[in-house]
């Protein structure tokens, strides 16, 4: 698998535009990084000019410049390694963030700025911070989930408060989460089924924080739940549970954060439609919840309450979940779909759907993998 090797320290996986710029510098940039898509294509969310569903990986335009990927429900958010910001796909509601609610079949980018670093998409909305720690938001705000204390929706990416704090972002189907640098954990927008983490079910369109804690790591969004790794290494999960969704063996909603089991080995996280996936320290893989379409990846349909591991292999890196479609990479840089395929979301080809892991190509160099509405968009190396 191509890394990146900054001041001696080996990342893999996305990249900070400090470790990207770093390693140019230091000449050490051992990889092009090519933006792929595959899968459903019918409002061009696949970035390839065109509205034809593909099953097999394809490349988007020849640059290999990508950074980081953000997909939802049909709509695809892209940073270069420069700091400009690109969308693709649909825009309903104006969450593509050009000043219109025109879809778009190939990429286009947004405003002139060269200081964004993250992004994460919900169901019609979008949010992004930019290298000052400066939180941004746009797209559809029926339910507040752009932050800005209404529910006006926006076309354009308008700044979240005055705070230059922000570290991270998820987005559910109309909720948002966010962390800051000093640890601690904020929600706004739908809260039906208590996803935001308050102890209610009232919706809010202003950060609200979650609970006192300073030790939130990793977030995630499920379109109505909510999954989080503390750097205690413990599990928590909150929100819609009528699938088993939130791990805690049984389907009862919880608008508090719940420890999810007693472990101290939980790492990454992500949240599909009504399922969820974790990988823990030693590098297994973890799926639960929903299971219509195999998309837990135990090599059946049927639901489960509580995590299940994956297999037996310890080598997963990178995860995501999709609407009822999977991915993950591995430390050797080859990549892994399972789910439904009714679109060739999965990029194996066919059509097929499948409830475990099946590699994509035969290819070492995948870096990152986000997975969508049926459709699926990944970085590799050259």
């Amino acid at each position: 698998m191509a890394q990146t090797i900054v001041s001696g320290v080996q990342y893999s996986g996305i990249w900070t535009m400090n470790q990207v710029n770093a390693a140019l510098a230091a000449g050490t940039w051992t990889g092009l990084p090519q933006l792929f898509s595959w899968g459903n294509n019918s409002s061009g969310q696949l970035g390839l000019g065109n509205t034809t569903s593909y099953s097999s990986p394809k490349q988007i335009g020849a640059l290999n410049t990508w950074s980081k990927i953000a997909n939802r429900a049909g709509h695809n958010i892209v940073t270069k390694i420069d700091g400009t910001l690109w969308a693709f796909g649909v825009n309903v509601a104006g969450q593509l963030g050009d000043g219109t609610t025109t879809s778009r079949s190939s990429p286009v980018q947004i405003g002139a700025l060269t200081t964004w670093l993250t992004v994460a998409g919900g169901a019609y909305h979008t949010a992004a911070i930019k290298t000052d720690g400066t939180l941004w938001t746009w797209g559809n705000n029926n339910s507040g989930q752009l932050g800005l204390g209404n529910v006006t929706a926006r076309s354009s990416p308008v700044q979240v408060g005055a705070l230059t704090t922000w570290l991270a972002i998820a987005g559910g189907a109309y909720h948002t989460l966010a962390t800051k640098t000093d640890g601690t954990l904020w929600s706004w927008g739908f809260n039906n089924a208590g996803q935001l983490g308050l102890g209610n079910t009232v919706d809010k369109s202003s950060p609200n924080q979650v609970g006192a804690l300073t030790t939130w790591l990793n977030i995630a969004a499920g379109y109505y739940h909510t999954i989080a790794a503390k750097t205690d290494g413990t599990l928590w999960a909150w929100g819609n549970n009528g699938q088993g969704q939130l791990g805690l063996g049984n389907i009862t909603y919880y608008s508090s954060p719940k420890q999810v089991g007693a472990l101290t080995t939980w790492y990454k996280v992500a949240g599909g439609f009504r399922y969820s996936i974790a990988t823990k320290t030693d590098g297994t893989l973890w799926s639960w919840g929903q299971n219509a379409n195999g998309q837990l990846g135990l090599g059946d349909t049927t639901v489960r309450s509580s995590p299940n591991q994956v297999g037996v292999l310890t080598t997963w890196s990178a995860i995501t979940g999709g609407n009822y479609n999977t991915a993950a990479i591995k430390t050797d840089g080859t990549l892994w779909t399972w789910g439904t395929n009714s679109t060739g979301g999965l990029g194996l080809g066919n059509t097929t759907s499948r409830s475990s892991p099946n590699q994509v190509g035969s290819l070492t160099s995948w870096l990152t993998v986000a997975a969508g509405s049926y459709s699926m968009i990944a970085i590799k190396t050259a």
